[in-house]
């Protein structure tokens, strides 16, 4: 149970999107325009960025219904969320994502430690200005999310399976469905 009563069963950020509606428009919005709008990066390699952000931040909703929703883009293999927990080193993913990825990284433990290296190592991995953008700005976000999630007490399934049809209706539906 939540720390607060939101007068339903719901978990994670779900819940607390049914508590406050008017608060889970904007919330909604800016997930689905960071993860599923127009971008060079995929809506795997953006719901991955997410995932990790918030694996960092030991949220483990969030890092399980995003990194199910990067495996719905993918392969449907749940074992994409281990992948990230142990960052990556069984799954073969590109310089450029693994360069994004070390800055969304920064930003999660503060956003000055971001520093031109970071952002020249991105360069030089093929990252555009925007993609770099977009990366610091999920990671920002899911921060906040983490934070909103975590700091309310929801309540949240262990199981990796139990997040499988989240991530389908994510990866397939998006954020602005009810």
């Amino acid at each position: 149970m939540s720390y607060i009563n939101l007068d339903n069963e719901m978990p994670g950020i779900i819940g607390l999107m049914q508590y406050r509606p008017e608060t889970a428009k904007p919330l909604s919005e800016l997930a689905e325009i960071l993860l599923r709008g127009p971008s060079t990066l995929t809506s795997a390699e953006r719901e991955l960025i997410a995932s990790y952000v918030s694996h960092q931040n030991e949220c483990h909703f969030c890092h399980s219904s995003h990194g199910a929703a990067a495996a719905h883009h993918l392969d449907g293999d749940l074992d994409l969320l281990d992948e990230i927990k142990n960052g990556f080193k069984n799954r073969d993913i590109s310089p450029k994502l693994r360069a994004l990825l070390s800055i969304a990284k920064k930003v999660q433990i503060n956003g000055n430690r971001v520093t031109e290296d970071h952002i020249e190592n991105a360069r030089n991995e093929g990252a555009t200005d925007r993609e770099i953008h977009d990366t610091v700005l999920i990671a920002a976000a899911f921060c906040m999310y983490n934070r909103y999630v975590d700091g309310l007490g929801t309540w949240t399934p262990e199981e990796k399976e139990a997040y499988d049809d989240t991530g389908k209706r994510l990866a397939h539906e998006g954020y602005l469905k009810s």
